[in-house]
């Protein structure tokens, strides 16, 4: 995520070691960088014009305390700027009304509105305990109504049939009085989308506006489309009156101008970003988290908030009881160690908001350790008996062959896992002696053998 722009604002910060101060000639160039950075990450041209104006007044001048170096102090005033341009404070869902509450998802077709709209639904019921309902407008795109009912069903959340044959306004109405009736304290409505803009789709969600009167009007747009997804942004502001945006997609976007951009342009808050395929690939929006992660800082309590909704306490607690009493680690606490990982989001999930110094670990863990990598280790061990999974030293040839039928893989594949799990097994076991630096070199090997 955001990659290229991290690593231009890493080399601009490395050429000011060294300098006493921040000076107008030593910033003038470092200023031209960062102007590049944000114009090869596909951020609008007035949007970085109006941020190194902002950057230069700050910064020129500006003393470097004795524990900072320049660099240091310009990262600074970057972050600081990054943060106002994207809106400054984190702006949550506003439900404040009288339940239910509609939530109106309006976007270009492609965009990712309707899967979003499951993505949203299921963080409302499992964060705040909301009774959801969905409902889908869409009567023009081919099986738009099956997938919002394919994908509210995986979300957990209650889903409103409607029909390609109805009119979108006849489908709210009906979908708001059911709501009402059944007591349901959310309600999307997920309008049609287009493959561009066109007066009749606006009319339409204008008309679905006036009727529903939503609290909340989403903005749903693809970051990956860089400087078109902030036109779009333009285009539906001055039709709708927006109350945010999600940007859809922002992990596979290694340039991101769209999350710097899309704020700034439109004046309405990101609020969610959509960080993956799966339903709970959906984070909420913190500009200043997302500065820290840009300029290469991670996003720590991001991922400690990700820890404590992700991890069983008990296990936890557990595992680190039996760290402690050097009884070992053993196949069985492998596995449940790779399924909290793939419950944070994976490996890459995790490594993504850790801080640029763990940079190199993220590249050799690469994209390795996927879902269909973790459930086929998982498929490995569910095959060994649990007195192999206890003592693995057990597993020689014919046990080998034996596992390897069993979970429909060949003997190789068994032998790779067993030597990832001794490299987990040596890092574990220096992580219970203390030895932070034999781990990581220990971690390493063993995402090497991930690949």
């Amino acid at each position: 995520m955001l990659d290229n722009l991290t690593q231009r604002l890493g080399r601009v910060v490395k050429t000011l070691r060294g300098q006493a101060r921040l000076t107008e000639d030593n910033i003038a160039e470092m200023l031209r960088e960062i102007r590049m950075a944000l114009l090869e990450a596909d951020v609008a041209l007035p949007v970085v014009k109006d941020f190194i104006s902002r950057v230069r007044e700050r910064a020129v001048g500006q003393e470097v305390l004795s524990s900072l170096s320049p660099g240091q102090a310009l990262v600074g005033v970057v972050h600081r700027e990054l943060t106002e341009l994207m809106g400054g404070q984190s702006a949550g869902i506003n439900l404040a009304t009288q339940p239910p509450a509609v939530i109106l998802m309006a976007g270009l077709q492609g965009a990712g509105k309707t899967t979003t709209t499951a993505k949203l639904g299921k963080w409302l019921k499992e964060r705040q305990k909301k009774k959801v309902l969905a409902v889908s407008c869409d009567v023009y795109r081919p099986a738009a109504i099956e997938q919002l009912k394919t994908v509210a069903g995986q979300a957990g959340i209650d889903f409103f049939p409607s029909e390609t044959g109805q009119k979108p306004a006849d489908i709210a109405a009906a979908a708001l009085d059911h709501a009402r009736r059944h007591y349901y304290d959310v309600l999307f409505v997920d309008t049609a989308g287009r493959l561009a803009i066109d007066e009749a789709m606006m009319a339409e969600i204008q008309a679905l506006h006036a009727q529903l009167d939503p609290i909340e009007c989403l903005f749903v747009v693809d970051a990956m489309l860089g400087q078109d997804a902030v036109n779009t942004a333009r285009a539906f502001n001055d039709a709708l009156p927006l109350t945010g945006v999600i940007l859809t997609k922002l992990d596979g976007d290694s340039r991101g101008g769209a999350a710097l951009s899309v704020r700034q342009v439109t004046g309405k808050p990101l609020k969610f970003a959509g960080v993956g395929e799966k339903l709970t690939g959906l984070e909420e929006f913190h500009p200043e988290r997302m500065a820290s992660r840009i300029l290469g800082m991670g996003d720590i309590l991001g991922l400690v908030e990700e820890a404590q909704r992700s991890v069983d306490q008990d296990k936890a607690k557990e595992f680190a009881q039996k760290l402690k009493s050097g009884k070992g680690f053993d196949l069985n606490d492998f596995k449940d160690q790779i399924a909290q990982m793939r419950k944070m989001g994976g490996l890459g999930g995790l490594l993504d908001k850790l801080p640029a110094q763990f940079g190199a670990l993220a590249q050799q863990a690469g994209g390795a350790v996927e879902d269909k990598a973790i459930r086929r280790v998982e498929g490995i061990i569910n095959s060994m008996t649990p007195q192999e999974r206890s003592k693995p030293e057990l597993i020689k040839a014919s046990r080998k062959r034996r596992i390897a039928t069993g979970a429909g893989v060949q003997v190789q594949e068994v032998n790779r896992l067993l030597n990832q799990f001794e490299q987990t097994q040596k890092m574990m076991k220096q992580f219970s002696k203390g030895g932070m630096g034999k781990m990581m070199r220990a971690m390493k090997g063993m995402m090497q053998g991930m690949r």
